[in-house]
């Protein structure tokens, strides 16, 4: 085994507040919340956790995700459920350091790669831990489906999320004229209870980038005197300072919609997706017959 991979495998890091994470956060969460627990509790740099890979992608989030699926393997995580992350009994039971996540990392190199030389046909299949860092084949997924949406016109992306909005029980929603639009580009109502609604508005951003806390800052003063909420969605990703600006004291709050989130919401309502059974190979199973 050469040392190569291993130093490239940075995500190696991860694991250990990983799994102290989903124990924090009751031995179940979603992969946003796990990442954003580790950045806090770890207290790291604002450098670190806005890096991004080529893809566009925050690179902490997916080296988090890497970390996810080795402790997956080697059967820490359950991953049946896509979209949550939840602690095995044994996982809830293990405590990693760096070292020995590097030890499962490497244990894990090594199966991969006796599983490649055995079926050699398969290997543009398999996952190629080590080398080159890569993103997950769930990642390549949602981005697929992020480039389809990026793809659309400004104006078919607001009619877009004007039927997101739909299919989470917004009603009267309404997509503005561009002419018209006043610095949001719908609004519509949302009906808490049969006595009680709230106004809304909200504003789309086609971005592949970051929207920092100026847009977010001009989003909120448009909505000001014609709703009670504001909801702003991007195809993008939003800045800690805009997201610091989203919940401004004494200032009405915004609710923010990132590309991953969007994603998270087409998955939820199937919208715009079919479902496609697909087996992923249990190798902590076959382990034992090794």
């Amino acid at each position: 085994m050469t040392e190569k991979p291993e130093k490239q495998a940075e995500f190696v890091r991860w694991m250990g507040p990983l799994l102290d994470a989903l124990r924090a956060l009751g031995g179940k969460a979603s992969p946003r919340e796990t990442s954003e627990w580790i950045a806090e509790q770890l207290a790291l740099p604002k450098e670190l956790i806005e890096a991004k890979l080529k893809s566009g992608n925050a690179r902490f989030h997916n080296q988090v995700q890497w970390a996810r699926q080795y402790l997956a393997w080697e059967g820490l995580i359950d991953s049946t459920q896509r979209g949550v992350w939840t602690l095995t009994p044994k996982g809830a039971k293990t405590r990693l350091d760096e070292h020995a996540g590097r030890e499962l990392f490497l244990k894990w190199v090594d199966i991969h790669k006796r599983a490649r030389d055995q079926k050699r046909n398969l290997s543009d299949q398999q996952v190629k831990p080590g080398g080159e860092e890569k993103e997950l084949p769930e990642e390549v997924e949602e981005q697929t489906l992020l480039d389809v949406i990026q793809s659309l016109p400004p104006e078919g992306f607001e009619r877009l999320c004007k039927r997101v909005l739909h299919e989470f029980g917004f009603e009267r929603v309404t997509v503005v004229g561009k002419s018209h639009d006043g610095g949001i580009d719908g609004l519509g109502t949302l009906r808490l209870n049969p006595f009680v609604s709230i106004k809304i508005v909200f504003q789309c951003k086609r971005y592949r980038g970051a929207v920092g806390r100026p847009q977010v800052g001009e989003f909120r003063n448009a909505m000001l005197g014609r709703a009670e909420k504001g909801i702003f969605i991007t195809t993008g990703y939003f800045t800690a300072e805009a997201e610091k600006e989203a919940q401004r004291d004494g200032a009405p709050p915004v609710e923010l919609v990132d590309g991953e989130r969007l994603l998270e919401l087409f998955e939820a309502k199937q919208l715009g997706l079919r479902p496609k059974q697909a087996f992923e190979i249990d190798q902590a199973f076959f382990d034992q017959f090794r």
